[in-house]
């Protein structure tokens, strides 16, 4: 099987979510001052899928909202073997209303509310229950692999 190697992968990871240049001359920052600043991570009760967006199958509960992740050294851990993880806990607002539910999968995305572009989406382990009184909470051992 052919494909990047785990260097290619770690340094596409540093560059998407911590903003660094993995490969000088290949990953540089935007200049203009147009790169995001923030990721906006989002929990969903299936799959969004490779074509789906920020929304798709994405919770609802009162006062749900997608937690902004800076897009820095310091935000995100790329371990040696391609896989992302949460640099700290990642805590969502505590439910005070709606119906019950299971958090099955996180993404992460552009926009802190809407459609979005979704770039990244992955299953939780362990599943999160979603009940009045619970915060839901990613916790640094939450990954997303590149290979």
């Amino acid at each position: 099987m052919s494909g990047k190697s785990t260097y290619l992968a770690n340094a596409f990871l540093n560059a998407l979510f911590n903003g660094t240049g993995g490969i000088t001359g290949l990953f540089l920052p935007d200049t203009s001052g147009a790169e995001f600043a923030d990721l906006y991570i989002s929990l969903h009760t299936t799959d969004p899928g490779p074509g789906g967006n920020q929304a798709t199958a994405e919770l609802s509960y009162t006062p749900y909202a997608r937690v902004a992740v800076a897009r820095l050294t310091g935000g995100f851990t790329v371990s040696s073997a391609g896989i992302l993880y949460p640099t700290s806990n990642i805590s969502f607002p505590t439910v005070t209303s709606g119906a019950a539910a299971t958090a099955a999968f996180m993404g992460i995305g552009t926009l802190s509310t809407g459609g979005g572009v979704l770039l990244y989406s992955g299953p939780i382990s362990p599943l999160i229950t979603i009940g009045v009184g619970l915060t839901p909470i990613l916790t640094t051992s939450t990954s997303i692999g590149e290979n």
